[in-house]
């Protein structure tokens, strides 16, 4: 009984709620909002760890010392190394008005695409627009044909750049909001 009770309380909260949300108040009207909310990492009490030192209690690899420190220098050394590999070029211009439409274009493949890296350049005298990181064509070509459904116009591009790690700290999730806007 108690339980039922609850409940309806709950279902009359939220018939209130889902009322309140309609009624508006003169010289006011309800606009859409952008709410960007980054993504968990993956697990940031692994980032600095290599094999060696995450292996489970129990696990007994036996190998030279001289192994371990190879791959760590290994790993030291290719941090700043940057490597050949191909992304997609969604906007290129020269015009008067491509500073403009180079930030449009980019502000709206992030909404597009969360957690696809993009990259904003100029080089006199073009506005350029690149997205993602991709290490091999056969990836880039990939993802050329999803993203040429919003840029008729995309390429790939090869570049030298810094591949990203693995997890991914820029991705976000979009989500719109309803918000109060005064009318002038």
């Amino acid at each position: 009984m108690k339980r039922i009770a609850i409940l309806l309380i709950l279902a009359m909260a939220g018939g209130l709620a889902a009322r309140a949300q309609q009624v508006v108040p003169p010289g006011y009207v309800l606009v859409d909002s952008l709410v960007f909310t980054p993504l968990a990492a993956v697990d940031s009490t692994l980032e600095g760890s290599t094999i060696f030192n995450v292996m489970p209690d129990g696990v007994n690899v036996k190998q030279s010392g001289m192994i371990r420190n190879a791959v760590e220098t290994r790993i030291r050394s290719n941090r700043s190394k940057q490597y050949s590999g191909y992304r997609i070029r969604i906007f290129f211009d020269n015009s008067q008005s491509a500073r403009g439409a180079s930030e449009a274009a980019l502000y709206r493949f992030k909404v597009l695409n969360p957690g696809v890296s993009a990259y904003r350049s100029f080089s006199s005298p073009y506005f350029r627009v690149t997205v993602g990181d991709y290490r091999n064509k056969s990836e880039a070509l990939a993802a050329l044909g999803a993203i040429k459904q919003q840029f008729p116009s995309a390429f790939i591009v090869q570049e030298r750049f810094k591949y990203p790690a693995v997890e991914n700290r820029s991705a976000f999730r979009v989500d719109t909001l309803k918000v109060l806007k005064k009318v002038n």
